[in-house]
């Protein structure tokens, strides 16, 4: 919330900078003296984290563009070369790698809380669309970081990436050449992807800038939704949640160190250990964990649009999954706006809770798990495939079965030795597959934010909810002071 500033030049060098340049002021303004709502858990310290993620990539990042060579003959080596010959150049990669899926894992934390508090709706609107942005330009430079190494993932994933533009219509194949500069991933499409790796985390930090200005003009959301009314319902932001954020940065170092140290390739995938080649393609194509979910709602659209029963097709299926793919991040957009309620935090909500800790999590948590299977993996199968061989003998119709389709192509061949007419057919059990999931979930997906929310906002009754933040903070004082008066 826009608060007067406070701060109080000390030194006169002081008071000379803050004549000309305010910077101190800024950041004690921002930083130190904000008020902030008394009642922020732990699910906001997430910020924080996150600043500290984008610092340390970009730290990382620059240290490792010093030796990386963006050529694609020697990509591959001069990431072994900071592996093995650069001093602590295997901690900075590790660091760097490890860091993004921290990075992620954060900003995913960060949305759902956001989400669950209601803190995209007014006046938060534009806050929340900056985030979206932020996190959009997180999966770019993500994506683009991850061809850079140039192993077998880094290449089919940039591949099979860079085809979804070749999807779009009349204009999708000069779109895809111009972003690779040429017909195919090579040399300049590695050279454009390091470029453009190494600026976007720039671009992010101008992003993060104006996210929290935003922020700083209506002032944080709180776990009840409801404004801070005036001192009585904050605190300033210094000590009381730089400490709080210091402790929850503190754990989530560990947690980084962790796989730092002890499972720094957990995250990633061994294929990325093999030397890119364009002659072999791996069995199973996917991106990093944290697109799994969207890559999963690009592959469940296996059909095309269309007239039934005709051979009219207006959108075919994978441009339909591309569309679905971009459509699943650009509802997030538009969610202030899909929220129908006029109570901000699901503590009030219980129907709504429901559906977004029973309904919602879950489906994209599976999204994540069919994005990293293949999607012809049966998941359930009722019967067995059956092989059948239908001839007449005389006016009777005969039909042969057989368990294996070696087994009855040899009998078919002895008939027909014969001279009899012989009509082979399949049966086929009916399968559940990974990829009839994956279009569940994603109808799932685009239900809760489409009708779900609408609807629910418009029916549901919320929960009484406190007049004031002080109420829902304070209540042992509270009842305390009535019991001392």
């Amino acid at each position: 919330m826009a608060h007067e500033s406070t701060y109080q030049p000390q030194a006169g060098i002081e008071k000379w900078m803050d004549d000309r340049l305010p910077v101190m002021r800024l950041v004690h303004d921002s930083f130190v003296d904000f008020p902030t709502p008394k009642n922020l858990n732990y699910w906001y310290t997430f910020g924080g984290i996150l600043t500290f993620c984008l610092v340390a990539q970009i730290a990382t990042g620059i240290t490792l563009a010093m030796h990386y060579v963006a050529n694609d003959t020697m990509a591959f080596a001069s990431v072994e070369h900071i592996m093995r010959d650069v001093n602590f150049g295997w901690l900075i990669r590790y660091s760097h790698a490890v860091g993004a899926s921290m990075f992620f894992l954060a900003v995913y934390l960060h949305m759902f809380r956001g989400m669950y508090y209601g803190s995209y709706k007014a006046p938060r609107e534009v806050l929340w669309i900056l985030g979206c942005i932020i996190f959009l330009l997180m999966m770019a430079t993500g994506f683009m970081g991850y061809v850079l190494p140039w192993g077998q993932m880094s290449f089919w994933g940039a591949t099979v990436i860079t085809s979804l533009f070749g999807a779009i219509p009349i204009i999708g194949d000069p779109i895809q050449q111009w972003m690779l500069g040429g017909f195919a991933v090579g040399n300049p499409a590695l050279n454009r992807f390091f470029s453009l790796h190494y600026l976007l985390p720039f671009v992010i930090f101008g992003m993060v800038v104006l996210h929290v200005w935003a922020l700083h003009v209506p002032g944080n959301n709180n776990p009840t939704g409801i404004d801070a009314k005036g001192p009585q319902d904050t605190v300033p932001f210094h000590p009381y949640y730089t400490v709080k954020d210091a402790f929850g940065l503190v754990i989530f170092m560990l947690i980084f160190a962790g796989f730092v140290f002890f499972a720094p390739n957990a995250l990633g995938h061994p294929d990325n250990y093999i030397p890119a080649n364009n002659l072999v393609t791996p069995a199973h194509i996917v991106p990093e964990w944290y697109l799994l979910p969207f890559y999963a709602i690009l592959r469940s659209i296996t059909f095309d649009f269309g007239i039934p029963f005709t051979d009219i097709i207006f959108i075919k299926a994978k441009f339909l999954g591309v569309i679905a793919m971009f459509a699943s991040i650009g509802v997030l957009f538009v969610l202030p706006w899909l929220d129908t309620s006029k109570v901000r935090s699901m503590r009030y909500r219980p129907i709504m809770r429901f559906f977004f800790l029973i309904i919602f999590l879950p489906a994209c948590v599976g999204l994540g798990w069919v994005g990293a299977e293949t999607p012809a993996k049966v998941l359930y199968q009722q019967g067995e495939f059956t092989y059948y061989a239908d001839y007449f003998e005389g006016e009777e119709l005969t039909t042969l079965t057989y368990d294996t389709a070696e087994e009855r192509d040899h009998a078919v061949e002895s008939l027909v030795a014969v001279g009899t007419e012989v009509e082979i057919r399949d049966g086929t059990p009916f399968q559940f597959q990974m990829v009839h999931l994956g279009l569940i979930l994603t109808i799932v997906y685009f239900a809760y934010f489409i009708i779900i929310m609408p609807l629910v906002g418009i029916i549901e009754t919320p929960r009484p909810m406190p007049a004031s933040i002080a109420e829902s903070v304070l209540p042992r004082s509270s009842a305390s002071a009535a019991a001392a008066e």
